[in-house]
This record gives structure tokens, C-alpha cells and sequence, in this order.
């Protein structure tokens, strides 16, 4: 059996990496299937993974709702990158190998308007409802898709009282990046993850939720329980501790949650 030479990642040190651990010819493809805010991060990983051990990596993104019933239903995939809700529930009912779970990153909900338009304030949890209260249109992802941020907020317009108004206003999004609203002129204002919100030219992010109701949603990362692959999905997933993976989520409004 072929073997090809992978460099061996230390996270903890971010260094400059001199052993190498020997992969199966098996893994010449790494298959990855990730949820929503995590995809840029995940496809900059990718790339660095390609280019240091000769792998190709295929990256689907979706929401992860949709991520769960692909996996549900029999998807390829060798590595899921998703809410820890959605990976331990896939973890536990035999579909990934829990015992490969790494932590990588959470990112909080955030408000985006378009650009050039005024910011409303949303600075406490009055001024975030007055602002939504004001908005002719509101885009957020359908929770019925089953993204992170969707579900969150179908319920926090609940507890905020609102939700009658927000229903009446609500552009829902299937999945994708909710600020393009803002672009094509579908909405007034945007609530989706901060890092979705940085990824749309046009758009204007005016700030995180208010501390007392923000919501994070923390991604895990786990090889698929059935993978030929598993050796080189755990290494695909110790890259996310890098230098290069941290500096990528700083900047797409992530917070790294690798050791």
C-alpha cells in the first residue's frame, strides 16, 4: 500500500513542524461536510492541509440541520464540522466516532445593515428590541432549516415579546449568507452569525447582540464512525490548532475554542 509523508501538527507549540507521520493510500481524498459560520475556516484548512500532504479535500457546507439529516441519511463523509448539538447527537447515535471530538471554534449572533445605511443602537437589550421594532424587514435564517442562529432567535423574539411583529417582518432565509438581503434590497436589517455577516460586500456590520442575550454556538469537529479515513481526519482536524486556523477565525469574527 502507498504511503505519503503528513507533517505531524503540534498545536500547543504552533511550530514549525520536522516529524511526519506515514497515512494510507486510502485517504488520497478527505471528504469534509461543515455547518454554516465554521465553512470559511474550515476551506482555509483545507487548503493548507492540501498543499503540506497532497490530500484533496472536498468541502460541503450547509446548515446544520441539513448537515445532521445528510449525515442521518448516509452522506460521504469522513470529517463534520457542526454545533456540538448537532455532532454529539451524531456521535451518539453511531454515525461519528466521538472519541475524535475537537473543539474549534464559537462565534456569537450579530446585526449588519446595509452599507451606507444609518446604525441603529443596539447597545442593550431596549435599543437592540427598539431596533428591531423599527426595521420594515428583518432577515434571519429559517429556524425550519435548522440553523444555529435561526432557532436561537425564533425564540428570542418570544422572550423579547415580539414575536408576533417579528413574523409579520421576517424575511427567512433557507441557508447561505442572510446579509445578501441587506445587498438585493430584501431587508432592512440582518441577524445572522458574525462571521456569515463579515463574508458579504455590501453589507455593514453594526455590532454582537447585547451581552445579556447573545447566543454562541461552539463547532465540534469528529472523523465519520465509518471512514476509511480516520488517521488523516484527525490530522485534518489538529490543523484547526495551528497559527493559520486561529488567525482565520479571529478575522472571520470566530473565537478559537482549540487547546
Amino acid at each position: 500500500m502507498r504511503a505519503f509523508r503528513l507533517p505531524l501538527l503540534f498545536a500547543a507549540t504552533f511550530s514549525v513542524f520536522s516529524s511526519f507521520v506515514a497515512l494510507p493510500a486510502c485517504a488520497d481524498e478527505l471528504r469534509v461536510l461543515a455547518a454554516g459560520a465554521i465553512a470559511p475556516i474550515v476551506r482555509t484548512v483545507a487548503a493548507d492541509f492540501e498543499r503540506r500532504s497532497g490530500i484533496h479535500v472536498t468541502v460541503d457546507n450547509a446548515t446544520g440541520g441539513v448537515v445532521d439529516k445528510r449525515v442521518r441519511s448516509g452522506a460521504a463523509a469522513d470529517v463534520v464540522v457542526a454545533p456540538d448539538g448537532v455532532l454529539r447527537g451524531l456521535g451518539k447515535d453511531g454515525y461519528l466516532n466521538l472519541a475524535s471530538e475537537r473543539p474549534i471554534a464559537r462565534v456569537g449572533i450579530a446585526v449588519a445593515v446595509r452599507q451606507g445605511a444609518p446604525s441603529p443602537a443596539i447597545a442593550t437589550v431596549a435599543q437592540f428590541r427598539k431596533a428591531l421594532l423599527d426595521a420594515p424587514s428583518v432577515a434571519v435564517i429559517d429556524p425550519k432549516a435548522g440553523g444555529s442562529s435561526g432557532i436561537y432567535l425564533e425564540k428570542l423574539f418570544e422572550r423579547l415579546g415580539i414575536a408576533g411583529q417579528m413574523h409579520a417582518k421576517e424575511v427567512l432565509v433557507p441557508g447561505g449568507l442572510v446579509a445578501e438581503k441587506l445587498v438585493d434590497g430584501s431587508a432592512a436589517l440582518a441577524l445572522h452569525q458574525q462571521s456569515e455577516i463579515l463574508l458579504v460586500k455590501g453589507a455593514k456590520l453594526v455590532g454582537p447582540l447585547p451581552a445579556d442575550i447573545q447566543n454562541y454556538t461552539v463547532y465540534v469537529g469528529a472523523v465519520g464512525a465509518r471512514t476509511a479515513s480516520g488517521a488523516t481526519g484527525r490530522a485534518f482536524l489538529t490543523m484547526f490548532g495551528e497559527e493559520t486556523a486561529r488567525r482565520a477565525m479571529v478575522e472571520h469574527g470566530l473565537l478559537p475554542e482549540v487547546d
